[in-house]
């Protein structure tokens, strides 16, 4: 079965339509890494202020949760488990003071503890107070915490590990969980060559087996299994042909972020800014060169040794005045993901430096997500926001205006202008 498990990752990662392509190797996937662990910090900080409140809906769990949710198609219907069912009265953490609690030192512990000992006692802990409603799908949230030790769960996990190994992990249940995730360590220590240490690729591999794209191999030798195996792989690589417009979609999608970026980036520059792109989009082509072409290589050091700086690094454009180091303004592009991970950015930089202006934070959307935009500003989770003077940057002022900007424009003044205060 080793050989047959071998060619099975091989062709998965070559498929275009697969989830190590689609959201493994997907720009955005690490950006969301230190939003959903802020998010987790303040549901934490909420249950032990005594402010979290009894509703899912509008609260920061919703917040964080919605923003695995839209993980792409692996984390898709994560908050399911976490929507409040009055009829059951689960997950009791909303009318249970006690379970709440519970659950806040679970995400902290983990948040907060480095070893897997820690983990795997956190869990048993929760486990054994028997909290209704609340299982293994908390994993998708501790995923984000330790990517390497946790990982992710649902149905198409849990049936794709099943099919694979011949096991009969069960869902909703803490043991099953740490059964799973025993073999699938094991797993991924016999392929780490073609998987990774990061244990979100081995469970793009479970989830596309048991969501039924891929078959699993025959683990008793059968030839005839195996020919029928075979047979259906070759299946799927015919339909990853049809697959290919979907990645082709999702590449304009990325091409219009950097070109939005290009055009921040030529505008920052033509009014005298010093300019930084996110370290993961440096190296995109944009024109005849790269995005980060005529940029700073690195952050000015009052901004580089400030908290939070990593999750700075990763902010689409920054404008610095190149004399001070101080910056001016920071442009996060929201072509069609959620705005969760960019607000989060644009907090870290405006409390951890001071930004020359409080009204140089810019979320740039395109004109028909101002409403999403909107929306989701005046979830209770960014009631500080009102105080920062975020705005929106629809593309199409800036597509209009950037060229009259970058010739008779200076400052901020001409943004603020084609920009509108989100409250």
């Amino acid at each position: 079965m080793t050989e047959l498990l071998c060619t099975l990752i091989e062709r998965w990662k070559l498929d275009a339509g697969s989830t190590y392509s689609t959201w493994f190797l997907w720009a955005e996937r690490l950006k969301n890494f230190r939003s959903i662990r802020r998010g987790i910090a303040q549901v934490v900080e909420e249950i032990d202020a005594g402010s979290f409140g009894n509703a899912y809906r509008g609260s920061s769990l919703e917040t964080v949760v919605g923003s695995v949710a839209e993980q792409r198609q692996i984390f898709k219907g994560a908050d399911h488990a976490f929507l409040w069912k009055p009829k059951l009265r689960i997950p009791d953490i909303y009318e249970n003071p006690e379970n709440q609690k519970a659950f806040a030192r679970l995400l902290h512990t983990c948040n907060c503890c480095t070893t897997e000992g820690q983990i795997l006692q956190a869990i048993r802990h929760i486990d054994s107070l028997g909290i209704k409603g609340l299982g293994p799908a908390v994993a998708n949230l501790l995923y984000f915490i330790h990517p390497t030790l946790v990982p992710p769960f649902n149905t198409a996990i849990v049936n794709g590990y099943n099919a694979l190994t011949g096991a009969k992990v069960k869902l909703g249940r803490w043991d099953h969980y740490l059964a799973m995730r025993e073999g699938i360590l094991a797993l991924n220590d016999r392929f780490r060559n073609l998987l990774s240490n990061d244990l979100g690729a081995i469970a793009g591999l479970l989830f596309d087996i048991g969501a039924g794209r891929y078959p699993a191999p025959p683990r008793d030798g059968d030839d005839t299994a195996r020919v029928a195996w075979e047979t259906d792989l070759a299946r799927v690589r015919e339909e990853s042909a049809a697959m290919r417009r979907t990645l082709d979609a999702a590449r304009d999608s990325d091409h219009t972020h950097t070109e939005v970026q290009g055009w921040l980036r030529d505008l920052g520059k033509a009014l005298g800014f010093a300019v930084w792109i996110a370290a993961n989009d440096r190296s995109r082509p944009y024109g005849a060169g790269s995005l980060s072409d005529g940029c700073l290589v690195a952050l000015p050091e009052r901004v580089a040794s400030m908290p939070g700086a990593e999750a700075v690094r990763l902010i689409d454009v920054i404008w610095f005045a190149p004399d001070s180091g101080r910056a001016v303004a920071a442009f996060e592009v929201e072509h069609t993901t959620s705005i969760y991970s960019g607000i989060v950015r644009l907090l870290d930089l405006a409390y951890g430096s001071k930004l020359e202006s409080s009204e140089g934070l810019f979320l740039v959307a395109p004109d028909e997500r101002e409403a999403d935009v909107r929306q989701q500003i005046r979830r209770p989770a960014f009631a500080r926001i009102a105080t920062l003077g975020i705005r929106y940057l629809p593309y199409g002022q800036l597509r209009a205006e950037r060229e009259a900007i970058a010739r008779f424009g200076s400052g901020l003044k001409p943004m603020l202008a084609i920009s509108h205060l989100l409250d």
